[in-house]
């Protein structure tokens, strides 16, 4: 295969669709997310992802663990949580069965501002999916993201 490969070129024109369209929906989120709750994208997923941790086996997040969910490092998952802290929306603890570990949980100003924050972020997700759509480009994408069924703990 060389760089001028058609094959190459249309995976680059894929993936080159893939981030303009993750770019865009991101955005519209961040604006929506910020202008009304003043939260980052970034702060919102960590909330929604620590606010699913249950008091059951296997239930609490290790920090590597949230930084894998929020796609994120773990120095900056823990500047982020820091944050987070700091504005008393999360809560870190020792782990009881080890020393070592800490938990971060969600406090109830950081669930209360994730449930009212929770219908901004949909309809803008759907507000950015459909200008997407309207996009030859990104349409057949938009299709792939709306097909996708992902299961959920019961």
């Amino acid at each position: 295969m060389t760089a001028t490969d058609p094959a190459l070129t249309a995976l680059a024109q894929g993936w080159s669709a893939l981030a303009l369209l993750h770019g865009r929906i991101e955005a519209h989120i961040e604006r929506a997310l910020q202008s009304r709750h003043d939260l980052s994208v970034r702060e919102y997923s960590l909330l929604d992802v620590l606010s699913r941790q249950h008091d059951g086996e296997g239930g609490h997040l290790q920090m590597k663990q949230v930084a894998d969910a929020v796609v994120l490092s773990q120095s900056a998952t823990t500047r982020l949580v820091t944050r987070l802290e700091d504005r008393g929306l999360l809560e870190r603890y020792l782990c009881p069965t080890d020393r070592r570990g800490i938990y971060t949980n969600v406090t109830a100003a950081g669930l209360e501002l994730l449930d009212e924050a929770r219908p901004t972020n949909d309809a803008a997700l759907r507000e950015a999916l459909d200008e997407a759509a309207r996009n030859p480009e990104l349409a057949p994408l938009v299709r792939v993201v709306e097909s996708l069924k992902v299961a959920t703990a019961a």
